[in-house]
């Protein structure tokens, strides 16, 4: 029997734009890197592209990513927020922060000096307290749970010797945190969430 090759080559396209079209409804489905693109790249970052639903905020991580890759950088951050308690409130911006500024505070010990300041379950707990709401010295004693005012004392000095809480001004006798240190508190219980939870990092972790 003669070979038809017209036909053959007819059946031929045919399978192939049947291909085609699986293949066109199956990659958008994939990870952005399953197409076979390789990811941009600014300098020795890949960029993460579209990483937060706000295409406001993407576009910030995008900005990071490119003075972070064009700078030659560890990293680039960029922070804001706002916390209100007690009748007291705190905002801050800070925008593209050079990490390789903050890797020295291990290095020169800053670091270790500030967490060993309010590293202890009875001062953490007096900040939080404070934090919450301006407090009296008797106040920390109820609801800190101590049985005098000597304890609270022997914790609240090295947080006021640090700077972290000072005497309110406008009520004497009460205790509040420093304002230019509360967004430092603040993060600090983000970075130590972070710690804990690295649900919103991207990146190569292995």
């Amino acid at each position: 029997m003669e070979r038809n090759f017209g036909e053959e080559l007819d059946a031929l396209k045919q399978q192939m734009n049947e291909l085609q079209s699986a293949l066109k409804q199956l990659l958008p489905q994939l990870p952005p890197c399953a197409g076979g693109d390789p990811k941009p790249t600014v300098g020795h970052v890949e960029k993460m592209i579209g990483m937060h639903p706000d295409s406001h905020v993407s576009a910030i991580m995008e900005q990071l990513q490119d003075s972070c890759g064009e700078n030659g950088n560890t990293g680039r951050i960029t922070y804001m927020g706002v916390f209100a308690s007690g009748g007291r409130q705190s905002n801050w911006i800070r925008h593209d922060l050079n990490t390789d500024t903050l890797l020295p505070l291990i290095e020169n010990r800053t670091a270790e000096k500030v967490l060993a300041c309010v590293g202890s379950n009875d001062r953490l707990n007096m900040l939080l307290a404070i934090l919450r709401k301006p407090r009296t010295v008797a106040e920390l004693v109820s609801d800190c749970g101590y049985s005098s005012t000597g304890q609270v004392y022997h914790h609240l000095k090295p947080l006021l010797t640090a700077d972290l809480v000072t005497e309110d001004k406008k009520h004497r006798g009460s205790y509040i945190i420093q304002p230019h240190r509360v967004q430092g508190l603040i993060m600090l219980l983000a970075g130590i969430a972070d710690l804990v939870d690295g649900t919103y990092t991207q990146g190569r972790l292995d």
